[in-house]
This record gives structure tokens, sequence and C-alpha cells, in this order.
């Protein structure tokens, strides 16, 4: 059974950061893609990051490019969302989502096919 589990969010003040982790369970880590989404209330979901664990390869869209960087640890089947210069328009519940096989693009993460786990809220204040 796949299990997604997140951690990490919190409150900041605009231009603070926060890391964001999700260990996975229940499937074979390597060789997926796994990334993030956001869904802020009354907005529709949107796809942040993605990594493909094979190679480390990274995808992000254009929202946070250059603030944020996904990260990978295998031997503790974890990803890592590392946000930097948070913004106002970035608070949300942040989601884990995956394992989509082989490969995957900011639109698969945000489509809600994957498997996701309870969220993590993330708060910034101006």
């Amino acid at each position: 059974q796949v299990q997604l589990v997140e951690s990490g969010g919190g409150s900041v003040q605009a231009g603070g950061s926060l890391r964001l982790s999700c260990t996975a369970s229940g499937y074979t880590f390597n060789n997926v893609c796994m990334g993030w989404f956001r869904q802020a209330p009354g907005k529709e979901r949107e796809g942040v990051a993605g990594i493909l664990t094979a190679r480390g390869s990274a995808f992000y869209a254009d929202s946070v490019q250059g603030r944020f960087t996904i990260s990978q640890d295998n031997a503790k089947n974890t990803i890592y969302l590392q946000m930097n210069s948070l913004k106002p328009e970035d608070p949300a519940m942040y989601y884990c989502t995956g394992p989509f096989p082989l490969s995957c693009e900011v639109t698969d993460l945000e489509a809600g096919f994957g498997y996701w786990g309870q969220g993590t809220q993330v708060t910034v204040s101006s």
C-alpha cells in the first residue's frame, strides 16, 4: 500500500524559508517520478516541482523556478522541497504526490492521478 507522509510546513514571513519533507513507503522508490503540488482555498491544484528519482533530474513550475529546490534521499525514500524567498502568493496546503512510472511533468503533478498524503500547511505573512 502506497503511503506518503508530508511534514515541515509552518508559518513564516515573506522572504523566509521552509523545507518540506515527504517520506514514501509501499513501492520501489527509485526510477519513478515524485513531486509536489499545492492547493490554496478556492483555487485549483498547482503543480510545483518534480524529480525523477533515477537521475535526480528536477523540474519546476514557472511560479517557483529559482526559489524552490526539490531533492531526494533514496536511502530514506524521501523527497524534500526547499522553499526560499517565500511570497504572499505561496501559501497553500502542499501535497507530495506520486509515484509516476519513469517520468512526469508539472501537469501530471496537479492532475490528481497520483497518490498523495495528508498535506502540510504553508502560511506566509507579509
